[in-house]
């Protein structure tokens, strides 16, 4: 049947469209809708066909088989919306047709775009009161939770990769505490990270594993873990970690060819909660004078004359900063360019920070899996922005940047 109308007709819906051009977007939308649908259920007619064997009315013999009507569903595209579509029938029940599957409502690129505005820090009930904006169709924050359990596999495939084709230089360890849901109760959950250092000075993490932080078992295991997985323990020369009880021991154990560097800031915090505020600033000082010396010789040096200066005034002060001293000049024995990133465990907590910045519209956790998966997708996240930001201040003293520069940077080129 053809469509007509009109001059008069034509040119109002002209001045229609001149006063409100969305109705022309809206009527092409319902245009397109109304013709995918038309081509989705002819699809699955042709379907019905081929399963049959017969075209419609078509006599072949005796037939035991044959078209029953059809029944109404709904199915949403992605740039597209819901769209109305007459899935056909066959009397014994046994066409099932592969154009729509019959257990989803919306197609996989759909559910690959909510996992990643999930993912990114929409939470599940936004993207349910704005779902019909932006695919045609209401969803729940419950289906959007169950779209998302399927990046599980996935991520465990991630958590638990081959890591001996990685050589690891240097490692940073620290732990992250989240709110979690186990099983009736919310518990405050730790999760132990570790974050590696290539040769060439790319950081990327180990490791994501829920424990308990204070344990020195609990980080062995861990340790264990990356090993299992690959990780060369003989390659590693350096551990970069806070001071929790016990974990330098258990690196040290590990990782026989390492050292330990301590974080100046949290050793630094430690001595400052020890002395009174009226001098705390002056210490402070001392102490940046002491870290940031420009050799080893000079921070000992530094370090004697802070302890005959303040040994009388704060002495549980100096006997916390003896028992750190040598750990938190580790990074001296180390290439100078890398210094400003072997001093402290700032790396590992930039990635912590990140964690937290995602989690905290949630407040709970919905388990260990749904941690693990936002953590994954965070970790690679930061790890894409790590490329461009290795460790080590002068870059082109890093093999593959001095290599590059002289290929593609030099004067006769």
């Amino acid at each position: 049947m053809k469509l007509q109308i009109s001059v008069s007709e034509a040119r109002e819906l002209i001045k229609d469209i001149q006063t409100k051009p969305e109705q022309l977007f809206e009527m092409i939308r319902a245009d397109v809708k109304e013709s995918v649908s038309r081509y989705l259920t002819e699809m699955m007619s042709l379907e019905l066909t081929d399963h049959l064997g017969r075209q419609p009315y078509e006599r072949l013999g005796r037939s035991e088989n044959y078209r029953n009507g059809f029944y109404h569903r709904n199915y949403t595209l992605k740039g597209i919306g819901q769209v109305h579509v007459n899935v056909p029938r066959d009397r014994k029940g046994e066409f099932k047709t592969q154009v729509i599957p019959r257990s989803k409502q919306y197609e996989d690129a759909i559910r690959r775009d909510l996992c990643l505005m999930f993912l990114s820090g929409v939470s599940t009930r936004s993207l349910s009161l704005i779902s019909n904006r932006l695919i045609g169709r209401n969803i729940s924050h419950t289906e959007i939770s169950k779209a998302g359990c399927e990046l599980i596999e996935a991520v465990e495939n991630w958590r638990n990769r081959d890591l001996s084709k990685t050589p690891i230089k240097y490692v940073f360890v620290d732990g992250v505490n989240f709110n979690m849901r186990v099983k009736n109760s919310i518990e405050l959950v730790p999760v132990l990270v570790a974050i590696g250092v290539t040769d060439v000075g790319h950081k990327l993490v180990l490791g994501l594993q829920s424990g308990d932080k204070e344990s020195a078992t609990c980080w062995r295991e861990f340790f264990k873990d990356l090993k299992y997985r690959g990780l060369n323990g003989q390659h590693i020369t350096l551990g970069i970690m806070d001071g929790l009880t016990g974990l330098e021991n258990v690196f040290k154990g590990e990782f026989p060819n390492s050292q330990v560097q301590r974080c100046q800031v949290h050793v630094a915090r430690n001595i400052i909660a020890k002395v009174p505020k009226k001098i705390k600033q002056k210490v402070a000082d001392d102490l940046r004078s002491i870290f940031y010396a420009s050799s080893k010789a000079k921070a000992l040096s530094f370090y004697n004359d802070f302890k005959k200066r303040w040994s009388s005034t704060i002495p549980s002060a100096i006997k916390s900063f003896d028992a750190s001293i040598d750990a938190c000049l580790t990074f001296f024995d180390f290439p100078e360019e890398e210094w400003i990133s072997l001093r402290t465990t700032n790396i590992i907590e930039r990635l912590n920070k990140e964690f937290k910045r995602r989690t905290k519209s949630m407040e709970i956790l919905a388990g260990e899996r749904s941690c693990y998966t936002l953590l994954a997708f965070i970790s690679l996240k930061m790890e894409m922005h790590w490329r461009s930001n290795p460790v080590g201040k002068v870059l082109k003293n890093l093999p593959f940047f001095k290599e590059m520069a002289e290929k593609e940077f030099t004067q006769k080129n």
